[in-house]
């Protein structure tokens, strides 16, 4: 079954053109099946971009997918347009009273202020108290993780004296969760940050799992046993041009950034990078779709 969407959405003609099935809002009021209801907080600034790259992943499903985009009212975006805004999201004051079988909160380039320091901290940690009880489960990209982990556990962040860019080799721990489905003991992933948080502080918490770690990146995925907070430190939605796009755009700024590690083919940044890492980007949404939601959410999600 497909991602519901408006029509006029921009993701909308992308994906199609990619021959990826996603269906209308009056279209899908005809269907008699109760729809997995997603929220995006998308914090990203290209939010367009975003919003494509997690529909992507969410559309890869037997199940119908009803999506609700949510910006932060408390942050006046400087990137996307008011209109695009206005025709597409909500806020969260919008939606706090309604109940979900799921919510992606994604990355933000913000990752070098303390959390307390960012302008829309107070409503991010409303938003956060209120997953606990409205949403089945949560899934926390990048910034958003180390947003989490810090909230709700009290994990640090630590920054890093190079940022932790390009495409690198994960290993599976040995911890037992259905989020893991399927994965194979070594894959790849996207990194893109300033900051890390540590594997110990995290398994110290005695509720969160680490599930996969790379020797360069450290950790890529944490979990708690239940399935409803799922912390994601890296980027597997990116398209496969994203990191060189980011590197271009830094390096333009004079910022002193690296080239992009194992992503560039021979590591020549004037080569075309290939996407080895879409498969299990694919596997984690979908398994996060099935088991941590499907399986688990009831049918009317306020009984929850």
């Amino acid at each position: 079954m497909p991602v519901t969407m408006p029509h006029e959405l921009p993701a909308r003609a992308i994906l199609e053109a990619e021959n990826i099935f996603v269906m209308s809002d009056e279209r899908a009021g005809h269907q008699d099946i109760r729809p997995m209801r997603i929220a995006i907080l998308n914090l990203m600034p290209m939010k367009v971009t975003t919003e494509t790259q997690l529909l992507r992943l969410l559309s890869n499903t037997p199940l119908q997918i009803e999506i609700t985009l949510l910006h932060t009212a408390s942050h006046v975006s400087r990137t996307t347009s008011a209109e695009h805004l206005d025709s597409f999201y909500s806020t969260f004051d919008d939606v706090a009273h309604q109940h979900f079988d799921g919510l992606i909160i994604t990355g933000a380039p913000i990752e070098k202020l303390d959390f307390e320091d960012v302008d829309y901290w107070p409503e991010m940690t409303r938003i956060l108290d209120w997953t606990r009880t409205n949403v089945q489960s949560t899934l926390h990209v990048c910034w958003g993780a180390q947003a989490a982990l810090y909230h709700h556990y009290g994990v640090g962040k630590y920054e890093v004296p190079q940022k932790i860019s390009g495409v690198f080799n994960h290993r599976l721990t040995g911890a037992k969760s259905p989020i893991i489905t399927g994965f194979d003991d070594e894959f790849l992933a996207p990194h893109s940050r300033h900051t890390d948080v540590h594997a110990s502080e995290i398994e110290a918490t005695g509720e969160v799992d680490v599930l996969a770690v790379s020797e360069e990146a450290g950790v890529f995925l944490a979990a708690t046993a239940d399935g409803r907070q799922i912390f994601v430190t890296g980027h597997p939605e990116y398209d496969a041009d994203t990191l060189y796009r980011e590197y271009r755009r830094d390096s333009e700024q004079g910022l002193p950034v690296p080239v992009p590690a194992h992503y560039f083919p021979n590591d020549d940044p004037t080569a075309v990078p290939l996407n080895r890492w879409r498969g299990h980007g694919h596997l984690l949404y979908a398994n996060w779709l099935n088991y941590c939601i499907y399986q688990e959410t009831p049918f009317d999600p306020a009984e929850d």
